[in-house]
């Protein structure tokens, strides 16, 4: 606005002086010079305040009102300005030329801002600029048609040679002024565009945390390599690399130290850099590289630089931290044709390196992608099977081992393919989360069995396992609590079992969720425990009422000193707490003497019964019982033994 002002203003006035030394009046004349510069200022400041109107949009009529305010403006100036003409001379003035003038002024330049901003369209510009300039134009040219002088002199020189060089300069100096105007505003706006294209541009190609390229500014940068490589014939390799320790760090100490940790890893990857080598963050804990390679040598040496820069430990807030990654690797033109295709084979092959725990860095094979055909089409089937009511709940007995009684069933998800047959749940349940099936079937699993255990005689609790991506997307306690009130089941008979992972991730939330779930009256069990975090702050803060003991633990009971302890650790922890222990996965006489020995409270396994149907359960249940108390006689002469031997 102040730049089309001065502009406007000066060019106004610069029309108007300049018609004035064209003016030839017969008489000497001379130039006020305070009256001159009070012209300009006018000029300049009523043409602001007339195009600050017109752009107000207080009303479809601003346009015309501050054009006009404009024309006005033209006219203030022009007869201030003939207030400083000083001629030697009678000097009279038509009034109804100059009512003329003023009128045609604030008509036309009113009609020229209506059409500029109420007319869109490239020629309705056109038509405002020529509306305005014939309102500049009659302005002055009637108004200098409304004056007639009488001469006082009839010899002499008529101008002041002085005062006509001085509007001279005047006119050339605001003449100037205009195009500098013009010229400072281009230079400002255009380097102003430049430095805001360049800012725009780097943020969206690099990362903000670590400035090193985002994804984006990856693909751009490997669509160039790739054209590069296949024109000269030559190779290139793409690294997909994952922190492994990432999230720990991140839930442990905190996102600053999360931060802290990318912007460490990514400073190292980006100082190691040679020429052909790029690095980039894609997201979260993920990185990918490219490099230019000769031979397998440049790719092995550039692999090792980024291991010792992913693996080589760093200080956060006084402590020593290591992440540590997987790397995969794929190279063109040996392991794919196309720029997607040596993406997703860096990828898999990343993936393989980080379900191997004995590999850090894992090179693409094809037959990487028969695997994860055969995974997209079980993926696949899996949804079909939801579809079709092809999934089952089966029952895992819990039994007691003071009474011997029966304490309640597990509720484990099968699923019988129709040509595979049962598919592992290790194998299906992971897909489930992946493509977000968790949640329908979590719930459809809660569901049935509350109902199928609601039918049970005589009672007996259910336990139901809950998924971390159901603990985190549902609202659990909602779901409980609808699933009970329509299955009628009464709430002591459910126990869920959530494993620590799914609440240390929102600690406080976890909380409020497990205490809700504990307000409807239902149990709450802490599955797999021994592994993961396992930490005594979760036992002290939360509300469980059972800790399930690992199955790994309870299989190396009779070969591993370490695992016996860990065993005798936690049941003891138990009964200081006052919690129920558990012992999953018992599978033989042995593992079941030395739980007795210990006091666990209750056993799980395939030694006491393998799951099945709800309608098999009670029909096998007194042979369970039947055996495991003529067990418990018949290893009963052993325990002492065993007892000493395990202590």
């Amino acid at each position: 606005m102040f730049l089309t002002s001065v502009g406007a203003g000066s060019s106004i006035w610069c029309t108007h002086f300049i018609a004035i030394l064209a003016f030839e009046p017969g008489a000497p004349v001379s130039f006020d010079p305070a009256l001159t510069i009070l012209s300009l200022l006018l000029a300049v400041s009523s043409t602001a305040l007339g195009l600050i109107v017109a752009t107000s949009g207080v009303t479809r009529l601003a346009p015309a009102v501050g054009g006009s305010l404009v024309g006005l403006a033209i006219a203030a100036m022009h007869y201030i300005g003939m207030k400083a003409y000083h001629i030697a001379g009678l000097v009279s003035w038509d009034e109804s030329y100059v009512l003329a003038s003023v009128g045609l002024a604030a008509l036309l330049a009113g009609l020229a801002l209506h059409v500029a901003l109420q007319m869109p369209g490239a020629s309705s510009r056109y038509v405002a600029a020529g509306l305005l300039v014939l309102a500049i134009v009659s302005l002055h040219f009637t108004g200098m048609a409304a004056i007639s002088v009488t001469p006082m002199l009839a010899d002499g020189q008529l101008i002041d040679p002085s005062a006509g060089q001085a509007m001279a300069l005047a006119v050339a100096a605001v003449g100037l002024l205009i195009v500098g105007t013009g010229l400072a505003s281009y230079l400002i706006d255009d380097q102003t565009r430049l430095d805001t294209m360049a800012h725009l541009q780097h943020l969206a190609l690099n990362d903000t945390l670590t400035d090193l390229p985002n994804r984006a500014g990856f693909n751009e940068h490997l669509d160039r390599e790739f054209e590069r490589a296949k024109a000269a014939g030559t190779r290139l390799a793409v690294i997909c690399m994952d922190l492994d320790r990432f999230k720990e760090i991140n839930d442990l100490r905190g996102h600053r130290a999360g931060d802290i940790t990318l912007q460490t890893i990514a400073g190292r990857m980006r100082a190691l850099l040679g020429d052909g080598e790029f690095v980039a963050r894609l997201g979260g804990d993920e990185f990918a590289a490219v490099k230019r390679m000769q031979s397998q040598d440049d790719l092995l040496d550039f692999m090792a630089r980024l291991e010792t820069a992913l693996f080589a430990p760093f200080n956060v807030d006084g402590s020593q931290l290591s992440v540590g990654a997987s790397l995969g690797v794929a190279v063109y033109p040996e392991d794919a044709d196309s720029k997607e295709g040596l993406n997703n084979g860096a990828d898999l092959a990343m993936y393989r390196a980080k379900s191997d725990v004995n590999q850090v860095v894992c090179f693409y094979e094809h037959s990487m992608d028969d695997a994860v055909r055969a995974r997209r089409s079980l993926a696949s089937d899996l949804r079909q099977a939801v579809a079709n009511e092809q999934l089952e709940v089966h029952y895992q007995v819990q039994t007691s081992l003071s009474s011997g009684e029966v304490t309640g069933f597990e509720a484990l998800l099968r699923w019988k393919h129709p040509n595979r047959g049962f598919v592992p749940p290790s194998e299906f349940i992971p897909l489930a989360e992946e493509s977000g099936l968790i949640l329908s079937i979590g719930e459809w699993v809660l569901r049935t069995a509350c109902t199928q255990a609601a039918s049970w005689h005589p009672a007996a609790r259910v336990a139901v396992n809950i998924s971390p991506i159901q603990f985190a997307h549902a609202d659990l306690p909602g779901l409980i609590q609808r699933v009970l009130h329509e299955t009628g089941l009464p709430a002591p008979l459910l126990e869920v079992e959530i494993t620590e992972t799914a609440i240390f991730a929102d600690k406080l939330r976890g909380q409020h969720i497990l205490e809700r779930i504990k307000a409807l009256g239902v149990s709450i069990a802490i599955d797999d425990f021994g592994t993961g975090y396992s930490s005594f702050e979760t036992l002290r803060n939360f509300p469980f009422d059972k800790i399930k003991l690992d199955r790994s633990f309870v299989s190396e009971i009779e070969t591993s000193l370490p695992a016996k302890a860990i065993v005798r650790a936690v049941l003891a922890l138990g009964r200081s707490l006052g919690i129920q222990v558990l012992a999953e996965g018992v599978e033989t006489p042995d593992q079941l003497m030395l739980l007795i020995a210990e006091g666990c409270d209750e056993v799980q396994g395939y030694l006491l019964g393998r799951p099945m149907p709800s309608e098999m359960l009670f029909r096998v249940r007194n042979q369970v019982l039947s055996a495991l108390l003529n067990e418990r006689r018949s290893i009963a002469a052993k325990v002492s033994g065993k007892v000493r031997a395990f202590r």
